[in-house]
């Protein structure tokens, strides 16, 4: 990260977008619960993934298998909304930044990388 208020900045962006799925994550599960009586087994195993996938993105040593079981949840949801006609723009957005902070890693390590290893 070149300046301080950019590392600052990209910490927010993962932690808001971290944070964000993992209580969307629940208020789905909340949601399905009190909709259907209880998660079926498809739902719960997306659900549980997707959630598993958010805490694993907040953490920097697991940063990317999170990442890559959100992009799977993520991708894999809009494609299923496409199929049935319903235009769910956030989850391709959701994936958007989630790529974008896999790709450069957690902010917040000890020594941030310097910037010609970063690259």
């Amino acid at each position: 990260m070149a300046s301080l208020s950019v590392r600052r900045a990209f910490i927010v962006l993962h932690l808001a977008l971290g944070l964000g799925i993992l209580v969307g994550t629940l208020q789905t599960l909340l949601h399905v619960t009190r909709e259907h009586g209880g998660p079926d087994l498809h739902l719960g195993f997306l659900v549980a993934l997707e959630g598993i996938g958010a805490v694993l993105f907040l953490i920097p040593q697991t940063l990317r298998v999170g990442a890559i079981a959100l992009l799977l949840v993520l991708l894999g949801g809009f494609a299923v909304h496409v199929s049935r006609g319903e235009l769910e723009v956030q989850l391709p957005i959701y994936a958007a930044g989630v790529w974008f902070v896999m790709v450069h890693g957690a902010a917040w390590r000890a020594r941030p990388l310097a910037p010609d290893v970063a690259a």
